[in-house]
């Protein structure tokens, strides 16, 4: 599960008609292949960001006709639960990491260190060699980003934005900043960034003084993975991320972190509800009968 389909289920106008099946992500089995598809074949095990959109069934369901240009093989380290966890945080922290073309150069901030994006845009820098540090809201939190790679975690309700950015970074701000949460985060995105800095901003559906980001020729760049899925345009890109993403994977360098309540299909109501609490310690999976494990 991921926020977007709570705002689509309250309405924000890019779900499908009514009635409608929400979800956009999924891992799940091949069982059968449309005409021209050559790269799948029934049998395959497959996870990809598919649905939940207009023109595109959900994917809280038994079965999903997908575009096979969205899917990818499933890392074979993973189950089908943590697979399903991956694909639009992960598309979405990846399109950051190129968007603001980070390397081993780069110190970067991370908001919202422990969520969704956040977690996967961690492990991406890491990847790429870059130092990272991460805004998290708990000590509990900061462990976790730590063992995710980390290398320096902010409490953002405990220190201001000059004060870490003094202890950080001496006072000359990031590299990179991404911001994952939005509303006044992004504010203070551009306040922690470096002269000439890039800021990337995965939700900035808000309105912003942009003064800071003119007195130090900031870049912002909007990340919003959806478009493909919406316009049709450059699906196959979305293919190509998570093949790269297997890759990682499996080399040991990028792991979902899954909440540890258990959903079935027909507790979905609850597994929004838990989405929704922000209780939730990671991704928020939803199992359809006997593929979880798998």
């Amino acid at each position: 599960m991921n926020p977007v389909d709570v705002r689509i289920r309250n309405g924000l106008p890019i779900g499908p008609a009514l009635p409608a099946v929400l979800g956009a992500d999924l891992a799940g089995t091949v069982e059968a292949i449309g005409e021209g598809v050559t790269e799948l074949m029934p049998g395959d095990q497959v996870y990809g960001c598919a649905g939940g959109v207009k023109g595109l069934g959900g994917t809280f369901a038994e079965y999903v006709a997908a575009d096979a240009r969205l899917l990818a093989p499933k890392p074979k380290t993973l189950s089908m639960g943590e697979a399903a966890a991956l694909p639009l945080v992960s598309i979405t922290a990846w399109n950051c990491m190129a968007r603001a073309d980070v390397c081993a150069a780069d110190h970067i901030l991370v908001h919202g260190g422990c969520g969704g994006v956040g977690h996967i845009a961690i492990q991406l820098a890491k990847a790429r060699g870059a130092r990272v540090a991460a805004t998290v809201s708990s000590t509990e939190k900061a462990a976790l980003a730590r063992e995710l790679g980390a290398d320096d975690t902010i409490l953002y309700p405990c220190e201001s934005v000059e004060d870490y950015v003094q202890r950080l970074t001496a006072g000359q701000g990031f590299d990179v900043v991404v911001d994952t949460v939005g509303g006044s985060s992004l504010d203070h995105s551009l306040r922690a960034a470096a002269p000439l800095g890039r800021v990337v901003a995965t939700a900035a559906r808000s309105t912003h003084d942009l003064s800071p980001m003119h007195a130090k020729a900031l870049s912002l760049h909007v990340v919003f993975m959806l478009i493909p899925m919406l316009s049709g345009i450059g699906r196959e890109e979305h293919g190509r991320i998570l093949r790269q993403l297997a890759t990682l994977v499996e080399d040991g360098k990028v792991r979902p972190l899954i909440d540890p309540e258990r959903f079935p299909l027909d507790r979905l109501p609850d597994a929004f509800r838990r989405l929704e609490s922000g209780q939730a310690l990671g991704k928020v999976v939803v199992e359809v009968t006997g593929h979880f494990d798998a």
